[in-house]
């Protein structure tokens, strides 16, 4: 765990220096010190915990290839035993940078709840060839755009993983952290035909940003260049955010309801606490159209997935169980065509 502490902290460390570059001596400087904080030459990648057990589960964890034209990604994909052969929800979970399928698994405990909760999980994969963090890249306009880029491979795997699998098409969902958690906006605005519900960790809003520079911007908390009017939301939306997040500001949590606009009500608002847990102060929105969306923004939470297991990097145990509540709305939110 030391060691992972100590990870994180350069790599925040390395954004804080690339944001007082922007500051003082401008872009130019400010995106070259961000390829480099991006780029895993600044500081090795996060380490998973090797001192704690292997975690195994009784389904099927196997990995894939899927090609189109957009290109090609691996992906995992894990297949509960529990399970009668009908039909079940499908969960793509986009990892952040520097992580991978089997790092980002061990700490969301995602095919735990497969398991549990009767779904499939499929973990696209972005390589280092495509970034050299292994970021998605949220940032460029090719990949942020429906049938272009990476959203058109993510598409085509759930896609494929659907047509192999005995999977519900009115329970397919997408969610991701960080990078991932920006895809995720992406893919459930771009694809609100195919996925019923996106859930964002950490994350950031479509069109924060168009290139390196203006990400960095976007993560620092300042408004995009070149601000377009939030789209009103076709799909249900639940965000998780650290309250003391450094490396993407809490102001994105914000920025990626504000599609429901000053017309959405406010159903709920409590601070959670559990024994030895952070707070959560809760927030459930209702757009003017009806669709749902919930906040928890998580008091004195780093940039890591809340509730997360120690095997995995970017996590937080202390944080309240975001996959669990991810999958209550998850089910609770069916494709309403």
């Amino acid at each position: 765990m030391g060691k992972i502490m100590k990870l994180n902290e350069a790599f925040l460390h390395s954004m804080q220096d690339a944001m007082k570059l922007l500051r003082t001596r401008g872009p130019q400087e400010a995106t070259a010190a961000l390829q480099r904080a991006l780029g895993g030459h600044a500081q090795p990648a996060p380490q998973t915990n090797t001192d704690a057990p292997a975690v195994t589960y009784p389904g099927t964890f196997t990995t894939h290839t899927f090609s189109n034209a957009a290109g090609h990604r691996n992906y995992k994909l894990y297949v509960p035993k529990h399970h009668n052969g009908r039909p079940l929800p499908l969960v793509v979970m986009l990892h952040g940078c520097t992580q991978d399928a089997d790092d980002f698994a061990a700490g969301t405990q995602m095919n735990a709840l497969a398991e549990r909760d009767g779904c499939i999980v499929v973990y696209p994969v972005q390589p280092q060839g495509a970034n050299a963090s292994k970021c998605w890249n949220w940032f460029k306009p090719a990949d942020q755009r429906r049938d272009s880029g990476e959203p058109a491979l993510i598409a085509g795997i759930t896609r494929e993983v659907m047509s192999k699998q005995a999977v519900d098409p009115s329970r397919v969902f997408v969610a991701g952290l960080s990078a991932g958690g920006a895809m995720a906006a992406i893919m459930v605005q771009a694809y609100p035909d195919l996925y019923a519900a996106a859930c964002v960790h950490s994350g950031l809003a479509v069109g924060s940003a168009h290139d390196l520079q203006s990400a960095l911007a976007a993560m620092r908390g300042g408004k995009p260049p070149r601000a377009r009017r939030a789209e009103a939301p076709k799909r249900p939306l639940i965000v998780f955010h650290g309250d003391a997040d450094a490396t993407v500001h809490p102001s994105n949590a914000a920025a990626l309801l504000r599609g429901f606009g000053a017309q959405a009500v406010v159903f709920d608002e409590t601070s959670r606490a559990e024994a030895g847990k952070r707070t959560s102060t809760v927030e459930r929105l209702k757009s003017a159209d009806g669709v749902d969306a919930e906040l928890w923004l998580i008091h004195g939470a780093p940039h890591a997935w809340a509730g997360g297991n120690a095997n995995g990097s970017y996590t937080d145990s202390m944080g309240p169980d975001a996959s669990t509540v991810m999958m209550r709305f998850f089910l609770d939110h069916p494709l309403q065509h």
